[in-house]
């Protein structure tokens, strides 16, 4: 455990020395940024955890972030915090990093699922518990970290599938659907993507026309939504994996000359405050939550890791989802 506190000055030391208290076994070392804590104050057991995070990608992202850092201070946790931007080779070397350092506790968000496992066994060689975030891993060898905390991501788009198989009960002819992915290979972009085509599945009038990546990014969202305007004449629905880039097609759906929520539908998830203000104007339709507001429960786990407590393997955070008329409800105390 990385050691903190108070170093003995030389005339401190000195008067030790004259009291003869070094007989004792009391020593500095127990002050040392290397030493153990026995006989350290309580200012000795401060955890550090480092984390790396995906990157800024998105208001979800954002509040992510602002959530681990707050409650890290208000839990008395150390943080070193990394900033991936979004490339799996940053969060590699961040964790490698954390690893040298010798923190009592890695965290990360994954950006892609695959191609964990080298650095992974390499924490579990230094005795680093590793928590995943948000974002789960493809591993086989699920003893290489302790356990997944966020979302269930099938389940989120399982949720948006279902809300637009009821409101397109009365429709007789295609339903056409054009999808926006989020970062190729992700856990939550594989995940939301599986859960609504095989909610649809069943249902012969819903057709997902095109579907592409759009890094879940603002910019990104718009892009592509100005690909597939131009290359489909008819859209009625569109599934964008987060808010920002269903707000990103806004618009381009609104430059093309139609109007977002009643020419073209439009599902989402994450309900970030944008999001949901959009929903509460009528240009968003649907929302699935998926709560960035993971910092408090991160740093009860970080703290029993930590102290070698038995965890769950896998703890899903509490959402729900949001209509035009809940999220007018909700976005008066919203927090994210």
């Amino acid at each position: 455990m990385r050691i903190t506190g108070n170093t003995l000055t030389r005339r401190g030391f000195g008067a030790i020395l004259a009291a003869g208290l070094l007989a004792t076994g009391l020593t500095a070392c127990a002050n040392s940024d290397t030493g153990d804590n026995a006989g350290g104050t309580a200012g000795d057991d401060k955890i550090v955890l480092g984390f790396s995070q995906v990157g800024a990608e998105s208001g979800w992202r954002t509040a992510n972030t602002t959530s681990v850092k707050e409650a890290a201070t208000e839990a008395g946790i150390e943080l070193k915090f990394d900033d991936a931007q979004q490339k799996q080779e940053n969060q590699i070397r961040a964790i490698r990093n954390f690893i040298q350092q010798k923190v009592d506790v890695i965290a990360f968000s994954p950006v892609v699922e695959s191609g964990w496992d080298t650095v992974l066994k390499e924490a579990k060689d230094a005795q680093i518990p590793v928590i995943l975030t948000d974002r789960a891993v493809d591993s086989a060898d699920k003893t290489l970290y302790k356990t997944f905390l966020g979302s269930d991501f099938v389940k989120e788009g399982r949720l948006s599938a279902e809300w637009l198989i009821e409101e397109t009960k009365s429709a007789t002819g295609p339903v056409n659907i054009v999808e926006l992915q989020g970062t190729t290979g992700s856990a939550p972009a594989n995940d939301r993507k599986k859960g609504f085509a095989e909610a649809i599945a069943a249902n012969p009038n819903l057709k997902i026309i095109a579907s592409q990546s759009g890094d879940f990014t603002r910019a990104g969202g718009k892009a592509v939504m100005e690909q597939f305007l131009k290359a489909n004449p008819k859209i009625d629905v569109l599934f964008a994996h987060n808010d920002d880039m269903g707000l990103g097609a806004l618009e381009a759906i609104t430059a093309a000359g139609k109007v977002p929520g009643k020419d073209i539908k439009i599902i989402t998830i994450d309900a970030v405050k944008d999001g949901m203000q959009a929903l509460a104007d009528g240009k968003f339709n649907f929302i699935a939550e998926c709560s960035p507001l993971l910092g408090p429960q991160l740093m009860d786990l970080a703290k029993k890791v930590h102290a070698g407590e038995e965890v769950p393997a896998r703890i899903e955070t509490e959402e729900t989802t949001f209509t035009q008329q809940t999220a007018k409800e909700a976005l008066p105390t919203r927090k994210y």
